[in-house]
């Protein structure tokens, strides 16, 4: 240390002396300076408000005290500080925003300088720092809605240029745009050229001619690229519309067409229809259709129309006369290609008689639970026709879970195929189709509808197995719970839910005594109010029964969990707070910094946080010489005790919980400063007593010497009457002729001629090899002292000190009262404890 003094006293010195030189020779020094700093930064842009650029004062070789004596500031032309000066730190740091294409443009390398001034003696150095690039701009291209569109007609040569838009990008270097990638395609490819000013422009050549009936459309994305890293990337959507040339005939779907038509077919109808395409566009794909010069009647018999290609019957057909008919049929398109196609018409004798469906009996509404093959409905199906015209087959259209089943001729029997749920189907729409076997057949068809009535099949089930709810502790009775829901897939009133609270015990109660439960909604509603202390956590069953006959039901479990709230304050455990008694903690004189004097434990019922106390001293006679541990609540010095610390001290600690809001107890520790107990006995003679305390405790002794005569004066009179009544027999007998027979105690023996009585007489002494941890506190040298002091008495103080007790001795009359230990935690122990009885 004697060093470090020395050779500050000398820097000291030299100081002095180099300012002295420095004041005469003023004017030559700030000409040097001015010119021997400048100094050169390289930051990244975009760096936060506040970092660091460079430690100015260690490259300008300054001095922290310099910067400050000097007045060092930043000295700039711009608008814009981009720069702070720390002068208690010495370094220089960022003050805006700096984005070095707002502050550069395209120019590189881009840089600002600016000076520092200091003054007495003043100095100039000029600072310059460059701002380096960073990747925050991706390439853009400059067009509305980021799309370029181009038509091209089909018939376009190979090798064909079209120019496409460039992008732009703001960074430079290596972070500004490098390439353009063309996304995958047969038709073009990408050529990048360069301009004179280094800048780059792209071209989009055709590399395969262009198909408009395969593509009519292309649509490609142009990539932007930069080098930067992370890479950065712009596109734009380039839209190709090719444009058509007729190079191709129309084409029929078919070859051959072939279509059937029954005798006396009505003029007008139509027969077939034939479709032809184009793959061209516009008027080089409008086609139109034709009958090509027939042979023979058919020219007669059909007609075609020229724009949808239809086939009519223009005149009469006779299946007798002719059996089949080829038409050719051409397809023009408006540039004069053609494409032909066959129609085969074949002719068949008619069917003109469809079956008819007679319902004789049907049941509209069956139960659920009725077996597979039961009958729903009877069927009279019959057709005019003969032959396989007339013959029939009946079906029912859909996957339904019906079928036909044939009893009779002409009778037909609608019946269940499987077992019904009317949760999963309610309702059904049957449609029996029946259907000859002619050529072509004919078919009618009926419409059923059939309700399936429901059964109480299924329980009400809950959404969950188990459900937790939590309410808060001290709760106003009849407060919203919970709420359960439990659903049924049965209808009306066997999907009627109610809710039942089944008969459990919480804590030897009934569950209903704690919650209710509405029967209709299943909201669960406390009845009491809750005490997270008394319980915490207790579970009921909820029975969800629905209104079937019979009933089905489902149980579910709820846990209600309590929520503890800061409805307790905290506990003092130790110190105790007599009422006339003043205990006092002694702290000797020589005590040191950190010593001990006692500790105050508390507990808090809450839990959680409402349970986490802390420590606070509120008042002391002086709060410079004690402190209170904000977690443990030891009591401390902070200083060393002088002789001028009174002897007596009281100290008034605050235990305060951590709830929300919190709450507190207060406590009251009396020290006493002193060495000697004379000295403690003169000054706490003064404490006040308690009057309150004094005028019962004198209401309670003269209660207890009036019980204590009465039983006295009770017990005389029945002794006195006892030995008259066994005068007045031993009289009797004194006078009787009987032989006198001496009467002896019970377990009455002489032993050994001593005649005594075997009595059993138990001692206990209740004694540790330890008594600062023992129940009774004994004093002795470099233990615990414990004094009993009665203020108002007259009497010379007790001492019990040394390691042998008075207690030791058979006749004693000094009682030692136990004294109660804090229940947990290390209890503090003190070189001297006070206690000072009062009335």
């Amino acid at each position: 240390m004697s060093y470090f003094c020395a050779l500050h006293s000398r820097l000291r010195f030299f100081m002095r002396l180099i300012t002295s030189l420095l004041q005469d020779g003023k004017n030559l020094f700030f000409f040097v300076a001015a010119n021997s700093g400048q100094i050169r930064y390289s930051i990244p842009e975009e760096m936060k408000k506040g970092s660091v650029i460079g430690n100015v004062a260690q490259d300008l070789g300054l001095d922290l005290k310099r910067l400050r004596s000097g007045r060092a500031r930043i000295v700039t032309g711009e608008n814009v500080q981009y720069t702070e000066l720390k002068t208690d730190k010495g370094i220089l740091v960022v003050n805006e925003r700096i984005d070095r294409e707002q502050l550069c443009g395209d120019v590189t390398p881009c840089s600002f300088s600016f000076e520092v001034i200091l003054e007495n003696p003043m100095e100039l150095h000029r600072i310059t720092v460059e701002v380096l690039d960073i990747n925050d701009h991706a390439p853009v291209f400059p067009i509305k809605d980021k799309r370029i569109s181009f038509e091209i007609s089909e018939s376009a040569v190979v090798g064909v240029q079209f120019p496409l838009q460039s992008a732009e990008d703001l960074d430079v270097g290596q972070n500004a745009l490098q390439d353009y990638v063309l996304s995958p395609n047969d038709n073009f490819i990408l050529q990048q050229h360069a301009n004179p000013d280094g800048s780059k422009y792209v071209e989009m050549v055709l590399q395969k001619p262009l198909d408009r009936e395969r593509h009519p459309n292309l649509s490609l994305k142009l990539i932007a690229v930069d080098g930067g890293t992370p890479q950065r990337s712009g596109t734009v959507t380039i839209d190709v519309t090719v444009l058509d040339a007729n190079d191709n005939a129309p084409v029929f779907n078919q070859s051959v067409y072939k279509a059937s038509v029954m005798e006396n077919t009505m003029t007008g109808t139509s027969i077939i229809s034939v479709n032809a395409t184009d793959a061209d566009s516009g008027s080089y794909g409008l086609i139109t259709y034709s009958l090509s010069k027939m042979k023979g009647s058919a020219a007669d018999i059909f007609s075609i129309d020229e724009n949808t290609g239809r086939i009519y019957v223009s005149g009469q057909i006779d299946y007798e006369k002719d059996k089949k008919y080829e038409v050719r049929v051409e397809a023009k398109d408006q540039g004069g290609l053609t494409g032909t196609s066959k129609v085969i018409v074949d002719v068949f004798d008619v069917n003109d008689n469809a079956p008819v469906i007679t319902i004789m009996s049907f049941s509209n509404m069956v139960s659920e639970d009725v077996p597979p093959g039961t009958t729903i409905a009877i069927l009279n199906i019959k057709d005019a026709d003969s032959e396989r015209n007339g013959q029939i087959h009946c079906s029912v259209a859909g996957k339904r879970p019906f079928k036909i089943e044939s009893s009779i001729t002409n009778y037909y029997n609608l019946v269940s195929d499987q077992h019904f749920d009317r949760e999963s189907v309610s309702e059904y729409n049957i449609t029996i189709t029946a259907t000859d076997f002619g050529s072509p057949p004919l078919s009618s068809s009926a419409n059923l509808n059939l309700k399936i009535s429901d059964v109480n099949d299924n329980a009400p089930l809950f959404d969950k197995s188990s459900y937790s709810a939590y309410i808060t502790e001290n709760n106003s009775p009849g407060v919203f719970v919970f709420a359960v829901s439990a659903r049924d897939s049965d209808w009306n009133q066997n999907a009627r839910v109610s809710y039942l609270l089944e008969d459990t015990q919480v804590s030897g109660s009934p569950v209903s005594s704690y919650v209710s439960l509405n029967s209709e909604t299943g909201v669960v509603s406390a009845i009491r109010s809750f005490d997270y202390e008394q319980i915490k956590q207790f579970e009921l069953i909820i029975k969800a029964q629905d209104g079937g006959s019979p009933p089905l039901s489902s149980n579910v479990t709820v846990t209600i969990l309590i929520q503890d709230q800061n409805d307790n304050p905290p506990q003092v455990l130790y110190p105790v707070q007599t009422g006339g008694s003043v205990v006092a903690e002694m702290v000797p004189r020589s005590a040191d910094v950190g010593y001990l004097v006692t500790k105050v434990v508390a507990v808090d019922v809450d839990s959680g946080q409402n349970a986490w106390l802390s420590y606070k001293l509120q008042k002391a006679t002086d709060r410079a010489l004690f402190e209170v541990g904000l977690q443990n609540g030891e009591i401390r010095t902070i200083r060393q005790v002088t002789d001028k610390d009174t002897v007596k001290q009281r100290l008034t600690v605050i235990v305060e919980d951590n709830g929300q809001p919190s709450r507190s107890a207060t406590v009251i520790v009396n020290v006493a400063v002193a060495d000697s107990f004379p000295e403690v006995l003169s000054e706490f003679t003064d404490f006040p007593h308690d009057k309150e305390y004094n005028d019962n405790l004198t209401f309670y002794l003269v209660l207890a010497l009036a019980v204590v005569s009465f039983l006295f004066i009770t017990c005389l009179v029945v002794i006195i009457s006892v030995k008259i009544y066994r005068w007045r027999q031993s009289r009797i007998l004194y006078h009787s002729n009987l032989p006198v027979i001496p009467y002896y105690p019970p377990r009455y023996s002489d032993t050994l001629g001593t005649g005594t009585l075997q009595h059993v007489y138990n001692y206990e002494v209740c004694r540790t090899t330890d008594s600062r941890k023992s129940d009774c506190k004994f004093g002795g040298a470099g233990s615990q002292n414990v004094l009993i002091m009665d203020p108002s008495s007259t009497g010379t103080m007790q001492r019990i000190q040394g390691e042998k007790s008075i207690l030791d001795e058979p006749d004693s009359p000094l009682e030692v009262r136990p004294e109660r230990q804090p229940p947990s935690g290390p209890v503090p122990s003190p070189d001297w404890r006070c206690g000072l009885s009062g009335h």
